[in-house]
């Protein structure tokens, strides 16, 4: 009789301690950019060359990897930068969440341009941030509105009009320390 509930038990604990990372749930328009599951629209470019990395849980080289909803930027040696398969050349709301280790420097590519996504208070250059949450998950949104993008980080403005060519993917850079990303989502603009 302690057997079974002991089993029960056991599995009920396995249950509560794995950590659940809430997906995004595209919903009025929005569309996730990853599937929380791998790396399925993302790739390397090189000039004209893309290493695709659709179906694979990690790139070629390790510096990212998808676990548990989670896409994560590993340590490693040199930038090397994520890119979507899909250029984008309309109006846009983009929002990612990111956990960044103490002094992690990434990056976002908005259409080629890069907006900085860092441990902001101590790698800067935003770092008078005063929602920003360290070693916690943080969002950042950018609307694309024609030739520029607004960019915010938890509500609070990092880039009022940061410019932007007419086209372009949206990438991940991996520079120095770990850094985590989720619910990475577009939504077009009304009417585009």
């Amino acid at each position: 009789m302690i057997r079974p509930f002991a089993a029960a038990a056991a599995a009920a604990l396995a249950v509560a301690v794995v950590p659940q990372v809430p997906a995004a749930q595209p919903a009025d328009g929005w569309v996730s950019l990853f599937n929380c599951k791998d790396l399925t629209g993302w790739g390397y470019k090189a000039g004209d060359k893309f290493e695709s990395f659709d179906g694979k849980t990690a790139a070629s080289d390790g510096r990212y990897t998808a676990k548990d909803g989670v896409l994560t930027v590993n340590p490693g040696k040199g930038l090397k930068q994520l890119w979507t398969k899909q250029a984008f050349g309309t109006d846009f709301e983009l929002r990612v969440e990111f956990r960044a280790a103490v002094n992690a420097d990434s990056g976002l590519f908005v259409r080629g341009p890069q907006l900085q996504v860092r441990d902001y208070p101590v790698a800067g250059p935003y770092k008078s941030l005063t929602k920003y949450k360290a070693q916690d998950w943080n969002e950042v949104v950018v609307v694309v509105k024609g030739p520029s993008a607004h960019c915010t980080c938890n509500g609070e403005v990092l880039e009022a009009a940061l410019k932007l060519p007419p086209t372009g993917p949206i990438g991940l850079e991996a520079d120095r320390g770990q850094m985590d990303y989720r619910n990475i989502r577009i939504k077009p603009a009304a009417g585009k």
